[in-house]
């Protein structure tokens, strides 16, 4: 398992664009994807999910990733939130 601490850097936060895009690449791989916010944990396979944690600007995150791709999806995940998903 990786665990990894994200942060959200797009001055939106996490609406239904940077959810969509956490889902689907989380969904290219095998592994589990689970991000966390203050000890809640949401499947990031789930658009639903990831939109429920209500994760605006500069929120810290933690990713974990678990299975035998885990270290592609969690650095794949965490490319997305360094590009602040592409909106700025």
């Amino acid at each position: 398992m990786i665990e990894k601490m994200v942060t959200v850097l797009n001055r939106a936060g996490i609406h239904a664009r940077p959810a969509a895009m956490i889902a689907q690449t989380a969904n290219k791989y095998t592994a589990e994807v689970m991000i966390e916010k203050d000890s809640v944990s949401v499947n990031a396979k789930s658009i639903m999910g990831v939109i429920t944690m209500a994760a605006g600007y500069n929120t810290t995150l933690t990713l974990k990733t678990d299975g035998v791709d885990e270290k592609e999806a969690s650095e794949a995940i965490a490319a997305l939130f360094d590009s602040k998903f592409e909106e700025e």
